[in-house]
Formats: C-alpha cells, structure tokens, sequence
C-alpha cells in the first residue's frame, strides 16, 4: 500500500486521469468477477464444512461432510468407478478418433467442405436435441437400430437398459460430438511445414513414417490441449446421460457431478455438494498437473531447440 500510494503521489493529473478511466472501463468485468466467481469459489469452500440444507441453520461440522464421502456414502465409489470407466475410455479414444478424422479431412477428399461441415454439425447441436437423436437411435421398442435388427429377425440391443451395454452407448455419443476437436486438429494440420513431409520424403519416408514422425509431433501441443480440455469436461459430464438414462439402469451410468447434483438440488445437502466438488477439483487439477509434467517428454514445440 505504501508503494502504491506513492505511485500515485508521483502520478500526474493526466496519468491519474487516466488511471480512472481505464479503472471504470473494467469495473464491470471486476464486479461480475468478484460476484459471480470469487464469491462463490470462496463460500463453496466455506459450506464444504458446513451441514447447510437452506432451510435449517447451518452448523460447522469441520470435516465431516469429507469423512462421510469417503467413509458412509454408499454410492460414491460406485460414481467414482463410473466416472474413471467413462473417462478414461471415451477422451483418449474420443482425442484419437478425433486426429485420425482431421487427417482424413486434410486430404483431398471429393465432397471435403461437406464432410467438414457435417463433423462439425453435432458440436453446435444443443445437447437436449442430440439426446433426443440418441434416444431415437438407441429405443429398444422405436429405436432405428433395433427396429432394423427387429426386420432381420435379429435380437434387439438394450443400448441404454443394459448394465453392461450402458456406459459404451454413451462413449459412442461421445465419440459422435468430436467435432469441435476435429476443427482444431485441421487447424494444426495445416500448419504442419510442406517442407517437412518433402525432407522425409526425399529421406525415403513412406506414409506411415511422414504420419508418425512429422505428423504427430507437430500436433502433440494440440493433443495435449485436447487431452486436457477432454479430461476437464468428461468429469464434468451430466447433461447427456441426466437425460438419456437419469443415472441408470442400477446406477451404472451415474456419473460424479450427477451424484454432486443430487446431493446439492435433491437432498439439499449444500455442505456435502461443495465437499464433493472440491474433491473433483482438486482430482481434475492433479490430473492436468500430471499431464503437463509428462508432456515434456511426448509433446513438442516448433519453438524449441
């Protein structure tokens, strides 16, 4: 404070003039900060170790609510395995299919804008509305596939009704929306060098060599970003299974943050929600952090030596 009272004794009227006027230019941005992200950030750490169900005075039960996740919830390992088995299939899968398309878009492929476009379509559709394709899709007694399997004399498939069927049904619509990655890989893909993948042809380097020694290292900044941004996302996933199944059949495809929503809008157990979501932050920020730590050795950077 004193450095920065005498900054501001050293300012001109003009300098502090302006310093006022940039100050009011950002003081929206401040304020929606301060009310919208640092409050909440800092109260939701506040009622994790609080017993707050909205209607009764809250009482600050320490870490209670973190001992009764790991100890008494009996349906929070069950969500945990859920969530691991969800995630730890459809990004790394979801990020492959996702580069081995952009690939085939890079090409010179007859219909090439087209198909761009029709990949990109699923990324801009509102959730709702592909859940609705899906359930279309997916419906053992209306459901396109079934109804055909049905024709063909064929047993049906119980996609979402089955235990086991359940969770590889939703990876599949996951897979299906990769179109936002595609985009970016394309963006990459052309800004690979022409030079390189002439070197290495000279060099005698036939296509699978020009695509795992050009092409892959000089996306793996992009995988990387994708590998992140997927692993963030796909522990947050709620929207598609909430509305296709509802966290079933027998709790199989109940996902992390369904289970914090429950607790928080259908038990109003507020503290136990916020105990909850701090867990899957700081799970999600050891995740990235071990990410980045390993990427030093897989991803590589044009800029480097």
């Amino acid at each position: 404070m004193t450095v920065m009272s005498w900054r501001l004794r050293r300012m001109s009227k003009s300098e502090v003039r302006s310093l006022i006027t940039g100050l009011l230019f950002v003081s929206p941005w401040l304020l929606g900060f301060l009310l919208w992200t640092a409050y909440p950030i800092l109260s939701s750490i506040f009622y994790s170790f609080t017993r707050y169900d909205f209607i009764t005075e809250m009482k600050w039960i320490g870490l209670g609510n973190y001992i009764e996740i790991f100890t008494e919830d009996p349906r929070f390992w069950t969500v945990v395995y859920n969530t691991v088995y969800y995630v730890g299939i459809s990004v790394p899968l979801g990020v492959v299919t996702a580069f081995l398309m952009a690939n085939l878009l890079n090409t010179r492929l007859v219909g090439r804008s087209f198909f761009r476009a029709i990949f990109y379509v699923p990324s801009i559709v509102p959730a709702v509305c592909s859940a609705m394709v899906w359930l279309f899709i997916y419906n053992n007694q209306y459901g396109v596939i079934n109804n055909t399997l049905r024709a063909l004399g064929r047993p049906i498939i119980p996609f979402l009704s089955s235990v086991e069927l359940a969770k590889p049904s939703l990876i599949v619509i996951h897979l299906w929306a990769q179109g936002t990655a595609v985009v970016i890989f394309l963006a990459a893909l052309q800004d690979v060098p022409r030079s390189l993948y002439e070197a290495a042809t000279v060099d005698g380097a036939n296509a699978w060599h020009r695509f795992w020694y050009v092409t892959v290292p000089m996306c793996s900044p992009i995988i990387l970003y994708n590998l992140v941004m997927g692993f963030i996302g796909g522990f947050q996933t709620f929207l598609m299974p909430y509305l296709l199944t509802g966290g079933g059949p027998m709790a199989s495809t109940e996902f992390y943050a369904m289970h914090l929503w429950r607790n928080a809008f259908e038990l109003f157990r507020m503290g136990k929600a916020c105990a909850l979501a701090w867990i899957m932050f700081v799970v999600v920020a050891l995740l990235t952090a071990f990410l980045f730590k390993t990427s030093a050795r897989w991803v590589f950077y044009g800029g480097e030596r």
